[in-house]
């Protein structure tokens, strides 16, 4: 399971950037894409981290932070579909199911581990 969420996080951060690569050259879709970069590839970052975590309030911690990235991450893929930046609507809309189905695992993970902590 680890392994898939890791490949998971690890080609959305690379479908973000190939996607990201055919946004139009503006201010505004370059700042969009450079955001959604930093925060999908930062998702794919600290998994490492939180997998290596030295306790499990460290372990929320860190999977609480891939989270946010995530919400991040498909807020920007809303913001470029609704503003009509993207070339390729049927790919912003993989990315952003994608996204859309990490975050609720992540969301089942973070709470999970934080009833075990109170327990």
């Amino acid at each position: 399971m680890r392994r898939e969420i890791q490949k998971r996080l690890i080609n959305l951060s690379v479908d973000i950037i190939s996607y990201c690569k055919e946004l139009k050259t503006d201010f505004v879709s370059q700042h969009l894409s450079q955001q959604i970069i930093r925060a999908s590839t930062s998702c794919a970052l600290h998994y490492g981290e939180a997998q290596g975590a030295s306790s499990m309030k460290d372990f929320v911690h860190k999977s609480s932070e891939i989270l946010k990235e995530l919400r991040e991450t498909q807020a920007g893929l809303q913001i470029i579909r609704q503003s009509n930046l993207a070339k390729n609507d049927e790919k912003a809309e993989v990315l952003y199911k994608e996204c859309s189905e990490l975050v609720a695992i992540f969301h089942k993970t973070v709470m999970t581990a934080k009833a075990k902590i109170n327990n």
